[in-house]
Parts: structure tokens; C-alpha cells; sequence
């Protein structure tokens, strides 16, 4: 009875321990994943066509969507700063990332009615 007890106690502490693990890795998984380089217009520009790098615009996703794009930027400067999107559907946008962590994603952008930003999300397919 003790030994079912202890087990309960252990597993229990277990899985709170690796939900807090896994909650915690979420919450930071952008800035890990995609935070290792500052954003740079033409290293962007000329990663759209490259074939060399799986990742080849994710290091960059990161510091673009935290520093450089803030909300309330027209889509014509989000256009003239990233160029042409691989994605648009009405006032949302989509700029391929590559293949990071062995999954295809993309920097989803969100523009309301006056085509100002109003959101961004890193987005996997």
C-alpha cells in the first residue's frame, strides 16, 4: 500500500515537473529557435531564392518581429523593408522561413482595414 502511495507521489510530481519543462520551452521556443541573428535586409533578400540553407530566413524572424516591425507599420514599408510575400490572403501576408527543426514555417503577418500592422506570429505548416 506505502509502495502505491510513493508511486502516486512520484509520478504526480513527475508530471507536474515536466509540464512546467515542456509550458516554459513553448513560451521561449521563438527566441530560442528563431533568435540567433539580428535582422539584415539584404542577407533577408537574398535568402528568399536560396536553396543552401534548410533554415534560411529563420535566424532573422525573431529580431524582426520583436524589434523591427511594430504595430501600426503601413504594409507598403513591410513590403519595401521584406519585398514580395510568399503568402497573401486579403490582410494577411506570409514570408517562408525555410525549414527549422525539421518543420517548413513562416512570419505570418496580420494588417486590419486601413493596412496598418496590427499583428505577427511565426506560423508552422
Amino acid at each position: 500500500m506505502k509502495f502505491i502511495n510513493w508511486a502516486t507521489i512520484l509520478f504526480t510530481a513527475f508530471t507536474v515537473i515536466l509540464t512546467i519543462v515542456f509550458f516554459g520551452w513553448w513560451m521561449m521556443k521563438d527566441s530560442i529557435v528563431f533568435g540567433d541573428e539580428k535582422f539584415d535586409q539584404v542577407k533577408w533578400m537574398q535568402s528568399a531564392a536560396s536553396i543552401e540553407k534548410d533554415c534560411k530566413r529563420g535566424d532573422m524572424a525573431y529580431d524582426l518581429q520583436q524589434h523591427v516591425l511594430s504595430k501600426g507599420t503601413s504594409k507598403d514599408a513591410v513590403g519595401v523593408l521584406l519585398g514580395r510575400p510568399s503568402y497573401e490572403d486579403g490582410n494577411a501576408v506570409e514570408y517562408d522561413l525555410g525549414k527549422c527543426m525539421h518543420v517548413y514555417h513562416g512570419l505570418l503577418l496580420f494588417f486590419d482595414e486601413n493596412n496598418r500592422l496590427i499583428n505577427s506570429r511565426i506560423s508552422s505548416h
